[in-house]
């Protein structure tokens, strides 16, 4: 009988969970719909290439849904248990709160699994294959973007124009760079000839420029200066190309755990970078475990005699995930800025919550409402008066 029940509000969660967990993942990828779309139309990226940059994003996403889905699911699952007097029927029963949480914290535990697996593993090698498909997309694109003949504006502060390009596309002839990057100055690069040069390491795409001359002028043109060579070398920036993803080492959000453990003992590291790094290590624990404290808060809240079971289960979430988020970015401001040790400031939200939910478990097992209590104290207290 106990197998029959666990089974069957295991599955009053499940169902609207992956529902929940579709739709959210959803929403945060409609937000980079619109970038996606210009990787498409614009800069004639495959469709296979998104595919694989919208795989590779999801991880990210999947970490913060997880949770949410999982809180909303379970209060709108026991609100709709409670709105159709099948709680109060379990407990006339002999079922206890205690045994209706097993499933819950089956539940809860599954997504804290997943959501650890997605953190711990899957985030740190997606985030850094997402910097090297969108770089590999960005070399192609700016060898793509430049036509013979034509101006080409595509790179943040240049304007280039080449005569004459092969139809392998190996490289160009006759080039002609006006450089407006330097405030102040206005650079005319002439070259007999320049080469695409990527540099899958250090993700930086350069243009090797051979035998040309460097023509510069001030902004009030009174000076002049002239400077040949025989090769020379301009970082492109690719951020109005693609993305701009010419970071030398890896951020803090695409590292391991061993590797952020290791870059933590550098010593010549400042103590802002490793309160970086440390925030780091700590959410990889801490978002996990929210789906433990958020199931636990979840059931005593989703309890209830109210009909409106599935908005209102639907608003208490995000009312408490909003806590919890604006909770969690102001204690990492905090670390930031060094008002806050990385434990305290990240974990703080996860032991409110956690102190939360013991608390209304309790208080929902001894059948006692908090809020009447609260009614109770102040009625008295006026009466008194």
């Amino acid at each position: 009988m106990k197998k029959i029940i666990n089974r069957y509000i295991f599955r009053e969660i499940a169902i609207p969970f992956i529902i929940i967990l579709f739709v959210l993942t959803f929403v945060l990828l409609m937000g980079k719909i619109l970038q996606i779309m210009d990787l498409m139309v614009n800069k004639g990226i495959r469709a296979l290439d998104i595919g694989h940059l919208i795989v590779l994003i999801m991880p990210n996403f999947m970490l913060f849904t997880i949770p949410v889905a999982l809180l909303v699911a379970i209060l709108i699952a026991m609100g709709r248990l409670s709105a159709d007097n099948e709680i109060t029927v379990l407990k006339a029963s002999g079922v206890s709160l205690i045994q209706l949480y097993y499933p819950v914290a089956v539940a809860s535990l599954l997504a804290f699994v997943a959501a650890m697996v997605i953190g711990y593993f899957l985030v740190p090698q997606s985030n850094f294959a997402t910097k090297r498909l969108l770089f590999e997309l960005a070399s192609q694109n700016a060898s793509i973007g430049i036509k013979e003949k034509i101006f080409n504006a595509d790179f943040k502060g240049l304007l280039l124009y080449a005569d004459k390009i092969p139809a392998d596309g190996e490289y160009m002839e006759g080039v002609i760079i006006s450089d407006t990057r330097v405030i102040g100055e206005q650079n005319t690069v002439l070259a007999k000839k320049a080469f695409l040069v990527a540099d899958p390491k250090l993700m930086i795409v350069k243009l090797r420029l051979e035998n040309g001359s460097i023509h510069t002028t001030s902004s009030d043109l009174k000076s002049y200066r002239k400077v040949d060579f025989k090769t020379y070398d301009i970082n492109l920036d690719l951020s109005t190309t693609l993305a701009s993803v010419t970071d030398e080492h890896k951020s803090s959000t695409d590292m391991t755990m061993t590797e952020l453990l290791a870059r933590m003992k550098n010593t010549e590291l400042g103590d802002a970078v490793v309160r970086e790094l440390a925030i780091e290590v700590h959410k990889k624990f801490s978002i996990p475990l929210s789906c433990i404290f958020f199931g636990l808060l979840a059931l005593p809240l989703g309890i209830t005699g109210h009909r409106a079971v599935k908005s209102r289960g639907f608003a208490v979430g995000i009312i408490i995930v909003s806590a919890y988020y604006l909770l969690r970015i102001g204690g990492e401001a905090l670390v930031e800025n060094g008002r806050l040790g990385p434990a305290v400031g990240v974990w703080t939200p996860n032991v409110i919550f956690a102190l939360l939910g013991i608390y209304l478990f309790y208080m929902a097992h001894k059948e006692r409402s908090h809020f009447q209590i609260i009614y109770n104290h102040i009625f008295k207290s006026r009466i008194k008066n």
